[in-house]
């Protein structure tokens, strides 16, 4: 009976939020779990196939939800946390919400996005068959603490799942230490060198096994690439699905084991996340059926390069750690137009309140990519103002006021607008975004 109180609670509590503009997506587990604290063992009998389990820094959701989309495009029922709750009360959310009123649900598998410190509570409750880890780098400091600290949590909840299939990325030597020693473990990678070579990396410099610093053939970015460490010859592994032939003049395009993949989105590193959900399926001997048109018709989350346009195209992208920024500033580089960027910075618990990291953020890279303006917003915009004025760019505005500095820009020269925010400046600026997007809408059928 707990049971079905629980899961009638958790629904009437989502039907709640919605009436009032609410996702809840985390919610309604929270409050399922203290009516049923094992309402996630009741409820997993009803997934007949495998459970898979996304970690990471970044790229995460989207890769979670592009194995959502391909196995749903394939004809599956798939069970999945993909409004990016990826807390165990997420997951709870999931479970509760796909119930019908008797508690009963059906589904052929299950893909959860999972928050890297509530690996090993969450695994305590179900158990996954595959486990993904997309990257990993330094994130949100106060929470999650150094790197090694995250390294601890992921090997605990590995230890915890009980011997599952391990899909990791081979260019992160971080998350590519998961599988030494470890019997299960396919990798994926790109395997030349594509991006403009940096002798610099910042974060996982060290080898894994002996803490000699590493040696790289080739980076991409952060201290992804070729490594080999010139001590005890611990280097990149085997790759096993290894993408070559990219080209990033129109789109993303790129070979694995000779299929052509092509990509409509911007950013390399969606590279990663696509061949991490291809050596998924391929590993789980799942026949990928339409991967193109499951990528081509994919429409990436809020704030993942996503394009409004309101006179002018604006692009809201959210970045939430010095990678994050490092690599959307990278994309921003590869567009040849004249820009605005605005970039707003928050330090709510959302966002970590540690936002010393901002000095680890190569701002100073967009004075090559046809800048026009620059404008700050955010709680912590006169931070990001002493940063810009340390590496000397300049900036023609600094406000709370996020729609003033968009108005601003559409009244501009430029031909497209960025605007760069970290997490809970993402859906604020979306809303106005939206509400622009709607009068230019009212206007245009009033003309």
């Amino acid at each position: 009976m707990r049971k079905l109180i629980a899961i009638w609670i958790a629904k009437l509590s989502a039907i709640a939020g919605r009436l009032v503009g609410k996702n809840s997506s985390a919610g309604p587990g929270t409050i399922a779990l203290k009516i049923c604290p094992d309402l996630i063992e009741r409820l997993q009998a009803n997934i007949k196939g495998k459970v898979i389990a996304v970690c990471g820094t970044n790229g995460k959701t989207t890769t979670n939800n592009l194995i959502y989309s391909a196995l749903k495009k394939s004809g599956y029922s798939v069970l999945c946390n993909n409004l990016g709750a990826n807390m165990l009360s997420g997951v709870a959310t999931a479970f509760a919400l796909r119930c019908n009123w008797l508690g009963n649900f059906k589904a052929d598998f299950a893909c959860f996005e999972i928050d890297e410190a509530s690996a090993p509570k969450v695994f305590r409750h179900i158990k996954p068959d595959y486990i993904v880890v997309t990257n990993l780098f330094r994130d949100q400091l106060d929470r999650y603490g150094e790197i090694e600290h995250t390294v601890e949590l992921i090997k605990n909840a590995i230890q915890i799942a009980d011997k599952p299939v391990l899909v990791l990325n081979g260019d992160d030597p971080i998350s590519a230490s998961f599988g030494i020693s470890y019997d299960n473990a396919v990798y994926f990678g790109i395997g030349e060198a594509v991006l403009p070579q940096s002798t610099e990396v910042k974060e996982g410099r060290f080898c894994t096994v002996c803490g000699e610093e590493q040696k790289y053939n080739f980076i991409h970015y952060g201290q992804l690439g070729d490594y080999y460490c010139p001590n005890c010859n611990n280097k990149r592994p085997n790759i096993d699905f290894e993408a070559k032939n990219v080209d990033l003049s129109d789109g993303i395009s790129f070979s694995v084991l000779d299929e052509k993949i092509q990509l409509n989105y911007r950013g390399f590193y969606n590279i990663y996340n696509v061949l991490a959900v291809y050596s998924l399926l391929k590993a789980m001997n799942i026949e990928i059926k339409s991967f193109s048109t499951t990528l081509q018709e994919y429409k990436p989350q809020t704030g993942r390069m996503e394009e409004f346009n309101i006179g002018k195209k604006v692009i809201l992208n959210l970045a939430k750690n010095p990678a994050g920024f490092n690599q959307a500033i990278a994309t921003v580089l590869q567009d040849p137009r004249k820009k605005d960027i605005i970039f707003a910075i928050n330090d709510k618990p959302g966002d970590g309140l540690d936002v010393s990291w901002l000095w680890d953020v190569d701002f100073d890279k967009i004075l090559h990519s046809g800048l026009n303006t620059v404008s700050l917003s955010g709680i912590r915009r006169y931070d990001l103002a002493l940063r810009f004025k340390y590496d000397e760019i300049p900036f023609s505005a600094v406000s709370e006021d996020m729609r003033m500095l968009i108005e601003n820009c559409l009244r501009t020269d430029a031909e497209v607008c960025y605007i760069l925010v970290n997490y809970t400046a993402l859906f604020s600026t979306k809303d106005i975004l939206s509400d622009i997007e709607k009068q230019k809408g009212i206007g245009e059928k009033n003309d």
